[in-house]
């Protein structure tokens, strides 16, 4: 007889042997499902665990594209700061190339404009000391042809003195007297008339005349300044006319009254003194006058002998004055002119 037990699974009554075959089966099919629950679990484990390990290495990859991505904006704010600083330095150099350029085309062009100018200076001192030469041996042309018979002598480059040294000859032949004269073509100073008197000092000298062609202007045609005669360009025979005349008949005076201390004293004190000087200015003025009328001859002729006349007077008036001075001075021992005794023009 065959035993029978009741399966713990299917609740059959199953024999021994069938159920443990079933049993086994089962115990079997249990294992499987296990093992194969195992496996899902194992492989859902490993799912996940890849999942975790890809995510992993996905963050990973984003760590080191945005290292990468940092590291590349790094460099490239490096490679912009060396950049910026090369440029910065090539400016640098390209600024100092340049300025250094700079400095040698401005020491060049400074350098030019001092030649330049030392050039100019020189031309300008050439130019007035030629002007200065010009002016001189005009001066010294002009008294020559107007006063023949003076002594008129240059006086030479290098030498102590004023320009022309003129000794006044009267008819007879002798010597009454030297007039210097200095000529100046530049811009006013005062200190020529310190050194003019210091020259007829030493020239010995009666009178000093300075022609200058920029003198100030109260001075006119003439006038004397601080015991100089100050004269313009147009005025110079003129004045020296007036001056010849007076050294002339002063040298007269003298020869006839040599010996006469007192009366040589009277006639000093009398050509020092102002009234000799407004006698000489008035015969210059005369004289300019004159040469003014004769100038303007041909515009105004219908007019031209009334002023010669009126001006011719003047001319006469002075001279009276002149001789009746000279004459009360040296007692009317001067020798008498007919027609300033009786009046006659």
């Amino acid at each position: 007889m065959l035993t029978t037990i009741k399966c713990k699974y299917c609740g059959k009554e199953l024999e021994i042997s069938e159920a443990l075959q079933h049993e086994i089966k089962e115990e079997a099919v249990k294992n499987a499902q296990n093992e194969a629950q195992k496996e899902v679990r194992a492989e859902k484990e490993n799912s996940a665990k890849l999942r975790r390990q890809l995510e992993d290495l996905l963050d990973q990859l984003r760590d080191l594209k945005h290292k990468d991505e940092e590291r590349e904006l790094e460099m490239k704010k490096r490679l912009s700061v060396v950049e910026g600083k090369i440029k910065e330095e090539l400016g640098r150099k390209f600024l100092e190339e340049h300025e250094l350029k700079d400095r040698e085309k401005e020491k060049v062009i400074n350098d030019l404009k001092k030649a330049l100018e030392a050039a100019q200076r020189k031309a300008e001192q050439g130019s007035q000391q030629t002007q200065g030469e010009v002016l001189e041996l005009e001066l010294e042309a002009l008294l020559k042809k107007e006063f023949p018979d003076d002594g008129i002598s240059e006086v030479k480059k290098g030498q102590r003195g004023a320009d022309v040294v003129q000794t006044v000859i009267d008819k007879n032949g002798q010597s009454c007297g030297v007039i210097l004269w200095e000529s100046k073509n530049a811009q006013w100073h005062d200190s020529w008339l310190q050194k003019l008197r210091e020259d007829q000092r030493e020239a010995k000298a009666q009178l000093a005349v300075l022609v200058a062609t920029d003198h100030p202007k109260d001075i006119g045609l003439f006038k004397y300044v601080s015991n100089v005669w100050v004269v313009d360009r147009q005025a110079v025979i003129n004045l020296a006319t007036a001056l010849r005349f007076d050294l002339i008949h002063v040298n007269h005076e003298r020869l006839m009254n040599v010996g006469k201390n007192e009366k040589m004293e009277v006639l000093y004190q009398y050509i020092t003194g102002t009234e000799f000087t407004h006698r000489i200015e008035a015969i210059v003025e005369s004289f300019t006058n004159l040469q003014a009328d004769i100038e303007r001859e041909k515009r105004w002729f219908s007019i031209k002998w009334a002023r010669q006349e009126k001006e011719i007077r003047k001319v006469i008036d002075s001279t009276h004055g002149i001789y009746g001075e000279l004459q009360a001075v040296s007692g009317r021992a001067l020798q008498t002119i007919k027609q300033l005794e009786s009046g006659e023009g």
